[in-house]
């Protein structure tokens, strides 16, 4: 396990405090030394105090993240659908927000039949928010194929 850092610390405090602003998420501590980020009955990631954000996908999102470098496998469990992205610097923040915004888009769109989430992001513009990241054509199907 890494060691904890001022540094480190401040950048997972500003991923967290971002986060915790978002429609129908929760945070709570997380059993490995930081913060988990739900939405509903879905983990859409979490963040170690020591600068390490580990973000849950489908594993065909997962694999066209990993193949365009925006992410690396999970450290722990590389075969699965969760990545892990390394907060090392300012610069880090916004693509550490991207990418866990992501996911949180992608929950929200499979998650929106349900009615205790419905309400929480139903009123978030999926497409236009997704347009508006600018992601890959490869990243732009897999959500197509959620919001058809």
């Amino acid at each position: 396990m890494s060691s904890i850092t001022p540094a480190h610390e401040q950048l997972v405090d500003r991923v967290t405090a971002d986060a915790s602003t978002w429609p129908g998420i929760e945070v709570n501590p997380h059993r490995f030394d930081g913060s988990e980020f739900t939405l509903g009955p879905r983990e859409i990631g979490h963040v170690h105090r020591f600068g390490i954000l580990d973000i849950n996908y489908p594993k065909r999102l997962r694999d066209a993240l990993v193949d365009e470098g925006r992410t690396g496998e999970h450290h722990v469990v590389p075969d699965s659908g969760w990545t892990t992205f390394r907060l090392r610097t300012d610069a880090d923040v916004d693509d550490a927000r991207w990418l866990l915004r992501l996911s949180y888009l992608y929950h929200a769109a499979t998650l929106r039949r349900r009615p205790e989430i419905a309400a929480a992001v139903g009123e978030i513009d999926v497409e236009s928010e997704l347009e508006a990241m600018g992601p890959s054509a490869r990243v732009r199907e897999i959500f197509d194929g959620v919001l058809r």
